[in-house]
């Protein structure tokens, strides 16, 4: 078995004692180079693969054992979906293994975002505490009980999320491709709308979709303009699903007032990454995300 994530974290959450002791382990990391991963682990009968961790035509290809390649999370976009089929090895990934950590992070960012906490925390490091105090309770801080949150893609994540968003006396409305029961909604305490009403009337949009074709740059500009003035967006769903150039716009126009981001597009997220420039050379606007 080739384990394409780190290997403290494998060693963490597995228990070895409890798996044959004919299998052999290959950890590789977050090694990308082809050539490295095949010497490494060329004869390997199965791939465990970090979610975000790239599994390329070519290693697929060069690999004459290779039965299995499983994502260690919920996403499978990195692995090469047409190669593995023409090879009829097995693709599976970790549907709902971490739902409840990414709705508490999704409802995080809200209280984040309505609470200007890293702004505030800045603001106290600055000396400034009275300043943003006095400025904040003049505009009014809302509180998430009173929003109108809509979920984009009402899977495992999405329905712990709108769990969590009762608990705070959220209105709730969902969107997906196949609505739930009537039993459902009642149980999770939420109303279907189209993806296109929760834009227009929603106070917290949360995006919960898969990264795929149809998906990509799903957030673009002719949605952002379809959300309600001075709206928030949350997404803990993948970064491509929202376009970057777009979202920058819609903040820096105002469509939008803030946005409350767990991953962005292209992860790893590195320096030259567009927001990241753009948080770093406009004080106003990072502090909207």
């Amino acid at each position: 078995i080739m384990f394409m994530t780190l290997r403290d974290r494998v060693e963490r959450f597995t228990d070895f004692s409890n798996l044959s002791k004919d299998w052999e382990y290959v950890f590789a990391g977050y090694e990308k180079d082809t050539a490295k991963l095949l010497e490494m682990g060329g004869d390997a009968d199965a791939i465990l693969a970090d979610a975000i961790t790239p599994v390329p035509k070519e290693l697929i290809e060069a690999m004459p054992n290779l039965k299995i390649i499983h994502s260690e999370g919920v996403g499978y976009e990195g692995i090469n979906l047409a190669a593995a089929d023409e090879k009829h090895i097995y693709v599976c990934n970790n549907r709902g293994a971490n739902k409840t950590a990414v709705a508490e992070q999704a409802v995080m960012l809200m209280l984040m975002v309505l609470r200007h906490a890293v702004t505030g925390h800045n603001r106290v490091l600055e000396g400034r505490q009275i300043e943003a105090k006095a400025s904040w309770s003049m505009e009014g801080i809302s509180e998430l009980g009173s929003m109108h949150v809509g979920i984009i893609g009402m899977g495992d994540i999405g329905i712990e999320t709108a769990k969590l968003l009762n608990a705070f006396g959220c209105r709730v409305s969902y969107n997906k491709r196949y609505p739930l029961s009537p039993s459902q909604e009642k149980e999770y305490n939420v109303t279907y709308m189209s993806a296109d009403d929760i834009l227009k009337n929603c106070d917290i949009v949360s995006l919960h979709i898969p990264s795929n074709k149809e998906t990509f740059e799903y957030m673009n500009e002719e949605r952002f303009a379809m959300m309600k003035k001075g709206s928030i967006l949350i997404n803990t769903a993948r970064g491509e699903v929202v376009k970057n150039e777009a979202l920058l716009e819609a903040l820096k126009s105002g469509q939008i007032a803030a946005a409350g981001l767990d991953v962005l597009a292209l992860e790893p997220v590195k320096e030259d990454n567009i927001v990241v420039k753009a948080m770093k050379n406009d004080g106003e606007l990072a502090e909207k995300i």
